[in-house]
């Protein structure tokens, strides 16, 4: 494609500066993304509306489909959901987190892999429902000497993928998690309880199955191998050190009483909770009851899967202050505009920008309905007019660090635990108001990330901003309309799902994502953060670690200025290392280990000793995985599983570990499990 702002690498640019200077000093950015541009191509044309909306209405339908399963996989390309804050945020927020060159957003770079043929213009139309320009191969042919293009291996990709889903999704289940340690010694509790995959450490446990190696962390093949090496060091000291010295050694919080790893709650003998005896009919919570019926209890990795969650919110925060403070405090005083652009932003300025007040619009109008809401619907929603407001105060807060960090690592710190420990503690025993709060704290910051990243994403494409703008509103309700419509006809038309104690065992529709939601709203929202973490709590000395990971980038920091030849030292990332213990429940040890393997062999070994295919490849290969599986597991769905045609057999058993789920403590009975 011809460029007329593209330079030769010896050829001056106005401002001085060689083309080679200017290219982008990422690496994975520099091999994938495309340095040229024509802005006379049309782009909100009646194709890129046609593909785009009815692609982004096929690919909701794919991620909430699958948001209910055991593995929920979740599709790139996307539109996220309907965000009542989301514009708001990312439009304020554009310059600290988009222009920089260091925020390279990693999990963007699938989509601009696809910028080298055809499939490209439809793909990325669906992302934000606009048609990308900038691809190449409407210009130019990939030649036979360079080997397969990437059109041809993207459909190849994606047949094999397509069906050898066959395989995990219906007829050889137990391939999504292969606990060999469990056949070895079938009446240990101890062996299963290491090695299930689905109830247990997942030691030895492995999994040939796409969806289990992408279903919490995303695809591995689009994370840059130095947060892949955090997240393992998080992982290994919490899996394999800190989880059996606590249960084994020292019985942490009674833990032998419980499972070692469940996504449920318990009472002190061992039995689930049953919090309907504690609620009202107002869903507060009865507190005489409560005192009644007696204290709940959470497995032992769930525990400490929370307290990790607190040191994760203060590390990004530090992490965020000591790292990269300085440069947002100099973008804030304007002297971006002075800043050094690498090529990629040079070519944006062709474009006009989204005035801010655009976005301000649509954060106002959010804010008011809110607010409105909070007051007519007062009893329902539970949560008064200055739990709004001190929601959108915390998600403002948060939002730029964590962004600074996924945009640098492609890992997003969550602070779900945090937003609803603290409204727990303002507002005990009211559930409804907790999950609000978290919805218009947490979830708007989500929703606001993941337009940022589209926006970032546009800028590679070289996509008009304010062409983007619109798509992104239009996509937005359309995505909005057609989740909402999807979730209802599953929740009527597929019997007993998110029922575990109804459901066929080896059924896929487990809801994990959504039991975990409850079981916060739970903990933070009915029993609230002070009777389990306060003074005298059982689980009060996990408060600690908000301290603890507020220090932890210290010393790191320190070091990375006493010695700045050390460049592996900035790349030691406390919040990245924490998020090795992130998303457990519902993620499984074994879908954190195989995404850790698959990402090292990708983006250490391939990236290291194969660059040449890693860049034309990789991206491709990752969506393409995507694609086939999830096309596979719907025609398995309507073909199968709707119509109640099921096999059993060895191999439909999902796990061969019957007693990993059993508690370990002297005298605790629990049914099919045997009684110390």
């Amino acid at each position: 494609m011809a460029s007329k702002n593209q330079d030769t690498e010896t050829e001056k640019s106005p401002n001085g500066e060689t083309a080679e200077e200017e290219r982008c000093p990422i690496e994975e950015v520099a091999l994938v993304v495309p340095e040229t541009d024509d802005p006379s191509l049309p782009v909100l044309t009646f194709r890129a509306w046609v593909l785009g909306l009815g692609s982004c209405v096929l690919l909701i339908f794919l991620n909430t489909f699958f948001t209910f399963r055991t593995q929920p996989l979740t599709i790139s390309a996307i539109l996220m959901q309907i965000s009542i804050l989301g514009y708001g945020w990312a439009g304020m927020l554009r310059r600290y987190l988009v222009d920089p060159v260091e925020m390279w957003w990693p999990s963007n770079l699938a989509q601009s892999g696809f910028t080298a043929q055809p499939f490209a213009r439809f793909s990325l139309s669906v992302f934000l429902g606009c048609e990308y320009h900038n691809l190449k191969a409407l210009h130019e042919k990939e030649h036979k000497k360079e080997g397969m293009t990437r059109m041809k291996f993207f459909l190849i990709a994606m047949a094999a993928s397509f069906a050898y889903y066959a395989l995990p999704g219906y007829l050889f289940p137990i391939l999504t998690f292969f606990s060999w340690v469990c056949w070895a010694w079938p009446h240990s509790i101890t062996a299963q309880q290491i090695g299930s995959g689905y109830h247990g450490l997942g030691i030895g446990a492995f999994t040939i199955d796409w969806a289990g190696i992408s279903a919490y962390h995303g695809s591995p093949l689009v994370t840059p191998f130095s947060s892949i090496l955090n997240v393992g060091v998080g992982f290994v000291m919490f899996i394999y050190i800190i989880v059996p010295l606590c249960y084994w050694k020292f019985n942490t919080f009674d833990a032998r009483k419980f499972p070692i790893f469940s996504n449920q709650l318990f009472t002190t003998t061992g039995h689930k909770y049953d919090t309907n005896k504690v609620l009202t009919p107002q869903f507060d919570l009865n507190i005489g009851a409560y005192n009644s019926y007696g204290k709940l209890y959470l497995s032992p990795l769930f525990a400490l899967s929370i307290g990790s969650g607190f040191a994760r919110f203060t590390a990004t925060l530090t992490h965020v202050a000591l790292f990269h403070g300085s440069d947002i405090l100099k973008q804030s005083r304007s002297a971006l505009k002075k800043a050094k652009l690498d090529i990629h932003a040079k070519l944006m300025k062709s474009y006009k920008q989204v005035p801010e007040w655009w976005f301000l619009i649509l954060l106002i109008g959010s804010i008011v309905l809110s607010l409105v809401m909070s007051f007519v619907w007062k009893e329902d929603v539970q949560l008064p007019w200055w739990g709004m407001l001190f929601a959108f105060g915390l998600a403002w807060l948060v939002t730029l660090p964590i962004g600074v960090i996924q945009a640098t690592t492609n890992q997003q710190p969550g602070y779900d635990i945090i937003a609803q420990f603290i409204i727990g503690y303002i507002l005990p025993g009211k559930p409804i108001a907790n999950l609000i709060f978290k919805i218009y704290g947490r979830i708007s910051t989500i929703h606001a990330l993941s337009f940022l990243s589209d926006l970032k994403l546009g800028h590679y494409m070289k996509i008009p901003p304010r062409s983007m703008y619109i798509a992104q509103l239009v996509g937005t309700l359309v995505a909005g309309t057609v989740n909402l419509a999807v979730a209802w006809w599953m929740l009527g038309s597929i019997q007993d799902i998110c029922d575990v104690e109804a459901l066929h065992p080896d059924s896929p529709w487990t809801c994990p994502k959504y039991r975990v939601t409850f079981d916060a709203s739970v903990i933070w929202g009915l029993i609230g953060p002070k009777r389990l973490f306060g003074p005298g709590g059982l689980y009060r000395n996990l408060v600690w670690l908000f301290l603890i990971g507020a220090v932890l980038p210290v010393p790191i920091w320190f070091l990375s200025k006493m010695f700045p030849e050390k460049k592996w030292i900035p790349l030691i990332n406390i919040p990245v290392i924490s998020y090795g213990f992130a998303g457990m429940p519902p993620a499984t040890p074994t879908n954190i280990a195989s995404w850790l393997i698959t990402g090292t062999i990708f983006n250490y070994f391939v990236f290291r000793y194969h660059k040449r295919w890693w860049q034309k490849y990789n991206y491709v290969l990752s969506a393409a995985l995507d694609a086939g599986t999830a096309f596979m597991a719907v025609l398995l769905f309507f073909a199968f599983q709707n119509e109640k045609i099921n096999l059993k057999w060895w191999g439909t058993d999902l796990d061969h570990c019957p007693l990993a789920t059993c508690p370990t403590a002297p005298g605790i009975k629990v049914d099919g499990c045997p009684v110390f």
